[in-house]
């Protein structure tokens, strides 16, 4: 996010680590918000540090 400038990711969207690991980011992002009421304090918290909005 702080590469790209945005917080905004497409579903489909999978981040290429530098270790060659692939992450299905925008997957892993969709569910955190559609299941952000079931998340702790300090998970919706480091995601706020991140600039995601709705986990304010």
């Amino acid at each position: 996010m702080q590469r790209e400038g945005k917080t905004s990711v497409s579903r489909q969207h999978i981040e290429q680590l530098p270790d060659g690991t692939t992450v299905k980011l925008g997957v892993f992002l969709s569910n955190q918000k559609n299941r952000r009421d079931r998340l702790t304090e300090d998970q919706l918290t480091a995601l706020a540090n991140l600039g995601l909005d709705w986990a304010a």
